[in-house]
């Protein structure tokens, strides 16, 4: 890491009024850290260590005696500690005049995917009379906000993540009325071979569910249950995929078809349910995005979920409405949730979340409708058009 991070760390911290921010990893236990810090996520370490960039003036690096390299390609003083003792008495010296540190922690554990240290050196910390804060929105900015790059490689992947939709559709249809077998594995590796042929990349399979597995909103096909696909049945695909390049950042998206010239209208009930909430997500980041001074991911769950409650099935909506997207499907940034978490995190320019909100029918079909939206700085725009506005009738 040069230089010009630490300066772009600095200004954030200034940003923000905060004295600095503190790193610390044991074993593997702070993965924003290491991405933060650039540091090599393969490099085993056994002993604590702790990297203090301050808002003004020069980072300090605190390393055990049998593991003095571990921080050698950060820029800064180095300190290194034998008897628990002196690391004590070095991060004491190396916090001396900071009265707010940031760290990867969150009050109450609101925000697990930011609570990375633990209590006891949470404690550490706060006896050298210092007050901690989250980090949160500070990993946003390094950890969700994308490059102009990164947008077209989003960009890319909803153009073509788009079209297999389409593929999907034809895929199906070719199948059921040549009497040729389909299954939910089958269509799975399918959709993994347009990956392929489209030059796009996924950590894991998308989901492809019939009837009563739709209604189980992390159901994943295999050998055991691999249910096929005949008419009459209800079908949903979640897939999500990113470009073939480094840093590239992922599309993420769910769809819903029945097998068969028409869609029965309980199908399309629940779909105008969820499509609404969607809708109404939608459009509160629209109209509030950037006119707010802040807004805050849980609010447009809010959203979401006022509308499907309001429509007598807020008891089937189980999950948030949406997660952050980044290099990982799930990134770093704010998720728009106030289910599981009440996620007060600031939706920033330059970050990208999905809206999926879903009902969940246990034992009989389940509905998500999934779109992505990206924050430029003068709008929230929805990526990946045309969105889905009607569940797909495949023999149609």
């Amino acid at each position: 890491m040069n230089e010009a991070h630490i300066e772009s760390l600095q200004n954030a911290l200034e940003q923000d009024k905060i004295d600095g921010w503190l790193f610390y990893g044991f074993r593997g236990s702070d993965p924003i850290a290491e991405n933060i810090l650039r540091l090599d996520h393969a490099k085993f370490t056994t002993r604590r260590w702790f990297y203090f960039v301050p808002a003004k003036g020069t980072p300090q690096k605190i390393v055990h005696a049998i593991e003095e390299g571990t921080l050698d390609n950060l820029p800064g003083n180095k300190r290194v500690y034998l008897p628990w003792q002196q690391l004590h008495q070095h991060l004491r010296e190396a916090l001396s005049g900071a009265k707010k540190v940031a760290m990867q922690y969150s009050p109450l554990n609101a925000i697990p995917y930011i609570s990375r240290v633990d209590a006891g050196t949470v404690e550490l910390v706060r006896s050298f009379g210092v007050e901690i804060v989250s980090s949160a929105d500070l990993v946003q900015v390094f950890e969700a906000v994308w490059s102009k790059e990164q947008l077209e490689t989003h960009l890319y992947a909803a153009k073509h993540m788009r079209e297999i939709v389409d593929a999907i559709v034809a895929e199906v249809r070719r199948r059921v009325t040549d009497k040729v077998s389909v299954t939910e594995l089958e269509i799975q590796d399918f959709v993994l071979k347009e990956y392929e042929r489209r030059d796009l990349t996924a950590g894991h399979p998308p989901i492809v569910a019939i009837n009563a597995h739709s209604a189980d909103p992390h159901y994943a096909p295999h050998a055991d249950d691999n249910l096929p696909m005949r008419k009459g049945d209800f079908l949903l695909v979640d897939m999500w995929s990113k470009r073939k390049l480094p840093h590239a950042v992922y599309d993420d998206i769910t769809w819903t078809f029945f097998i068969g010239e028409s869609v029965p209208a309980e199908h399309q009930k629940i779909f105008d349910v969820v499509r609404n909430g969607r809708d109404a997500a939608i459009k509160a980041a629209q109209q509030r995005y950037p006119a707010d001074k802040v807004l805050y991911g849980w609010q447009i769950d809010e959203e979401a979920r006022q509308s499907i409650t309001r429509a007598g099935y807020g008891e089937y909506f189980i999950h948030r409405t949406g997660h952050s997207i980044h290099e990982e499907v799930h990134g770093n940034g704010a998720n728009i949730d106030n289910l599981e978490t009440q996620d007060n995190r600031r939706l920033m320019a330059g970050t990208c979340f999905s809206i999926e909100p879903g009902v969940y029918l246990k034992g009989t079909f389940g509905v998500r409708s999934e779109v992505d939206m990206y924050l430029s700085e003068k709008e929230a725009i929805v990526t990946g058009q045309p969105i889905q506005t009607h569940v797909i009738p495949v023999l149609s």
